[in-house]
């Protein structure tokens, strides 16, 4: 038995955190791990096969500090809210000056400043950490956003790096900025997920109700468009639920799931940001209010009966190539959404996201991972200056050939009764975005009305006061 030390620990050993912990042995670090449970644990390294010898099981919180090197990095993989609490409250009589405590799981950006500020005085460092891809990406190659001190990432950069997962041998893992700094991008990244998936329903609903088509021949056309433009995890995925069969009744299992969505918070926490930030959000929030509306099934059915049922199987089949290209489009629009609330977070906060990193480490790994990150990286690498994705060059081509078929298909859709709520948001977003001379001077008027807030002329500077109530 060697007496080597572990190179870094880990809280928690279920399906996240086993797999990261896995995918770390894996590497060749050698990891100690304690779960609450401790028959858990002897499982867990009983179950690990060849691995084993690179796993040190712990009993104890004292024996996990005492296996590892340090300064020791611990991830704590706890559910998100006061487990974590707990865990930093068991964690710090047994640690030293200089050891590091990272929180893995979904955490709400604010907990991880909070916690942060919390350790300053202590000794120890915080390190929040995004770690995205699932189950599979945690085994085998997760993308990681690290937020925290440049110093406690640099302890464990090496174990990160040969974890994550990798894009043309760049490793998709990064230090991103002081405390919270991961943990927002990482919520940024699932609510770009959220519009991302939302628009892939939508364009399913088309195919499905629009068209009458089947979940195999819809599944086609995805497995075709992830070929194209639209390459992407999220489209890769979407065509091989829709070929699978149910075994309990050979009908496509997607035929067979309840169409009421779950959600665990991070997509309602990028909208309210983006809202507190004061940046548009649209497709984002339109996602998330998506999943409420799908969680009222039983009014749902009930407001069918009341209204009738969409005009479905009305559609031309010519609209097809059209939803390729709005998917295309909206899923732009919800990306440049997403960075520009990254973009403006970066200033309020001072943590200077680097925003062409965060592009490259999100190509591999991660849920969001699509073909066109690379194009994203470029365009913030080249242009500094660019105040929005939607002005940098490439994606100003490319919205110019998509967003025609953005506007038929929302168009043709609402003819039809069958809702675009992130798609449509996408498109309104566009317009609004592109409208030099808007429509908000009415509204400038009428705050004035009623509540004397003033507004601004466009022939000469300073605050003024319209004429109400003078008889003019």
């Amino acid at each position: 038995m060697t007496t080597e030390k572990a190179e870094i620990g880990l809280i928690g050993l279920g399906v996240m955190g086993a797999n990261l912990a896995l995918n770390i042995a894996e590497k060749g670090q050698k990891i100690a791990v304690f779960n609450r449970t401790t028959a858990r644990t002897t499982a867990f390294v009983e179950q690990a096969g060849d691995l084993a010898g690179m796993i040190v099981p712990c009993e104890t919180i004292e024996a996990l500090a005492e296996a590892i090197r340090p300064p020791r990095p611990i991830i704590v993989m706890v559910q998100a809210g006061s487990a974590v609490d707990e865990q930093i409250a068991h964690l710090k009589p047994v640690l030293s000056a200089n050891d590091i405590i990272i929180d893995a799981g979904n955490a709400n950006f604010h907990d991880t400043v909070r916690r942060t500020k919390e350790l300053e005085n202590t000794g120890l460092t915080f390190i929040g950490m995004g770690v995205s891809g699932g189950e599979e990406g945690a085994r085998n190659g997760p993308s990681i956003m690290v937020g925290g001190t440049e110093d406690s990432y640099r302890r464990v950069e090496p174990t990160l790096t040969a974890i994550s997962a990798k894009f043309d041998g760049e490793a998709c893992s990064a230090w991103l900025g002081t405390d919270g700094a991961g943990h927002f991008v990482k919520t940024i990244h699932n609510g770009i997920e959220y519009a991302d998936m939302q628009m892939i329903a939508e364009v399913y609903g088309v195919l499905r109700d629009g068209l009458g088509m089947q979940a195999k021949e819809i599944g086609a056309v995805f497995e075709r468009w992830n070929k194209g433009r639209l390459n992407s995890f999220l489209i890769e995925i979407t065509a091989k639920v829709l070929g699978a069969d149910d075994p309990k009744t050979g009908k496509p299992i997607v035929d067979m799931i309840l169409d009421r969505a779950g959600q665990k918070g991070t997509g309602k926490w990028s909208a309210i940001e983006a809202q507190t930030l004061g940046v548009p959000a649209t497709a984002i929030e339109a996602a998330v209010a998506a999943r409420v509306i799908s969680s009222l099934r039983d009014e749902r059915l009930a407001a069918e009966r009341a209204y009738g049922p969409a005009a479905t199987g009305t559609i031309s089949r010519d609209i097809i190539d059209d939803l390729e290209l709005a998917l295309f489009a909206g899923k732009i629009a919800a990306y440049a959404q997403g960075f520009a609330v990254m973009s403006t977070a970066s200033r309020e906060f001072n943590w200077n996201l680097p925003l062409p990193t965060i592009a490259k480490i999100w190509r591999a790994g991660c849920i969001i991972r699509s073909q066109f990150l690379g194009t994203i990286a470029e365009a913030f690498g080249k242009d500094a200056g660019v105040a929005n994705l939607l002005m940098a060059p490439a994606f100003i081509e490319m919205m110019k050939g998509a967003s025609p078929s953005l506007r038929r298909v929302v168009a043709i859709s609402a003819e039809a009764g069958l809702p675009m709520p992130a798609l449509g948001s996408a498109l309104a977003y566009f317009d609004g975005y592109r409208q030099g001379r808007g429509t908000s001077n009415v509204i400038q008027a009428q705050r004035d009305f009623f509540g004397a807030h003033g507004f601004e002329r466009m022939d000469e500077p300073g605050a003024h006061h319209g004429p109400w109530g003078s008889g003019a």
